[in-house]
């Protein structure tokens, strides 16, 4: 226990919550993996900024640090997640079958000297990959809690990690679908609307021209005006080359809120997943196609409104016809992953 001090007396008065402690008697901290931080998408600001809002007073009652997982870990973020008793790590697509191959989750051998610490949030599985490799597997398993309860992003994450013996995990989805509950969807529009935003994706290994072309053609002929969001230094260049016609919006989510916002009909059409979730976080109507396993996976486990890439006749349906948008958040898995924080789990 603390030393009941003037100032512990203090602060029990104002009702706020007794610090958490070490076994050691140690004030306890918890670490995010930060996986915004360095990185050149934008559709990960909009996962962390899910990610803060759904932690939010879980761990009012000890310190918090903040690292990179994108870059590679120096003596003072090891050093942070030493002291803490935990390390959240908030979604995106950190877990690879090729830990070794450019991974979104920078990390050295050492690094799996740090511990069982890891609890993932929301984390996902990069692309359809075979079963982890050994190495792999030992770096994922040394790091990832054997006490706590793991959240994954899609039911892939969750078989890869049940193949290397982690089976700790429940399947929440990403937090950005958290809040999508019936009463949000019921309010998104049916029907199509006016004006479209749309995105695509100019990374090297999902650019696909012929298709993306094909896309931006058939939203200028289906909408008055084509608005497209820039989520990546190269997607403007990439756009360009694709059509002419387009309005580009700003990239930064302050512009993206704003065209959300803005008091016009407006859809969602495009292959920006993260993009897509905004717009049905701000109500509205939203087709996000699919460009990998990210929004197939996840329009599979939980209803997100996806189409394959190369369908064009449902995507086109989807547009000229009402549907209802109905997610199906996990709210029974959510709820059960944060109450463990709550209920005296090991720190």
């Amino acid at each position: 226990m603390l030393e009941s001090t003037p100032l512990n007396r203090r602060v029990q008065a104002l009702n706020l919550p007794p610090l958490a402690q070490t076994k050691d008697g140690r004030v306890a901290a918890v670490t995010l993996l930060d996986t915004a931080l360095a990185s050149t998408n934008l559709g990960d600001e909009i996962i962390m900024e899910a990610v803060r809002r759904e932690l939010d007073g879980l761990f009012d009652d000890r310190l918090t640090f903040t690292v990179a997982s994108h870059e590679w870990m120096g003596a003072q973020s090891r050093m942070v997640i030493r002291r803490s008793s935990l390390a959240i790590a908030g979604g995106t697509n950190l877990l690879s079958s090729r830990m070794w191959f450019r991974p979104n989750w920078k990390l050295r051998p050492w690094d799996a000297a740090l511990g069982q610490r890891v609890v993932l949030m929301g984390v996902g599985w990069y692309q359809y990959q075979g079963g982890p490799d050994p190495y792999s597997a030992w770096l994922i398993s040394s790091l990832l809690s054997k006490s706590w309860l793991h959240s994954v992003r899609e039911s892939l994450a969750a078989e890869m990690l049940a193949s290397i013996g982690v089976h700790n995990v429940i399947n929440t989805g990403c937090p950005t679908i958290w809040r999508l509950t019936p009463d949000a969807c019921a309010r998104i529009p049916g029907r199509k609307a006016d004006t479209v935003l749309t995105t695509v994706n100019s990374y090297g290994g999902l650019k696909n021209v012929e298709a993306d072309r094909r896309m931006l053609e058939l939203l200028k002929r289906a909408y008055g005006s084509v608005h497209l969001w820039v989520q990546t230094h190269s997607d403007y260049e990439y756009a360009n080359s694709l059509t002419d016609g387009l309005t580009f919006v700003s990239p930064n989510l302050r512009s993206l809120d704003a065209a959300l916002n803005a008091p016009v009909e407006l859809d969602y059409v495009g292959n920006r997943l993260h993009a897509g979730i905004r717009a049905l976080q701000h109500g509205r109507r939203a087709i996000i196609v699919e460009i990998d396993n990210r929004a197939r996976e996840m329009g599979k486990d939980f209803g997100l409104p996806t189409v394959a890439r190369h369908d064009f006749d449902k995507l086109q349906a989807m547009i000229s016809e009402p549907f209802q948008i109905a997610v199906r958040p996990p709210l029974d898995a959510v709820a059960q992953w944060k109450r463990q924080f709550q209920t005296g789990a090991p720190q």
